[in-house]
């Protein structure tokens, strides 16, 4: 059986607004309260967490993620609610394209592909 891998990046000019790394990292600030929390959970440097929580601030209208600096209880990161409603309409939209997917054409491109691919050419 083939796999397939749908993708969906929502673009802002150049950049990348939205895309399942960032949706990733987006859950995973949510769920520790911290960026550098989350790029040891996802395995990426802080400075490149940084970087995609950047870009999504500036993207969108309101910030997907507001960071407090310091100690303290009140340091940290967290999704607001315009961040929160993005990732759900997200990973809703990123559902629905894949169930989509799954029907349709599929199946007849399933049996024009290879198990595994021919050795490269010499």
């Amino acid at each position: 059986m083939a796999r397939f891998k749908l993708k969906i990046q929502l673009i802002c000019g150049d950049e990348i607004a939205m895309g399942p790394g960032k949706a990733d990292l987006l859950e995973a600030i949510g769920r520790s309260g911290s960026i550098s929390a989350a790029a040891r959970d996802l395995g990426m440097s802080y400075r490149r967490a940084w970087q995609l929580v950047d870009v999504m601030n500036r993207c969108f209208r309101k910030k997907l993620v507001d960071t407090q600096p310091g100690g303290g209880k009140a340091a940290g990161a967290r999704l607001t609610a315009e961040g929160e409603a993005v990732l759900s309409a997200y990973r809703a939209l990123s559902g629905q394209a894949e169930a989509g997917a799954d029907g349709g054409n599929l199946a007849e491109i399933e049996a024009a592909l290879r198990q595994k691919p021919l050795p490269p050419a010499v």
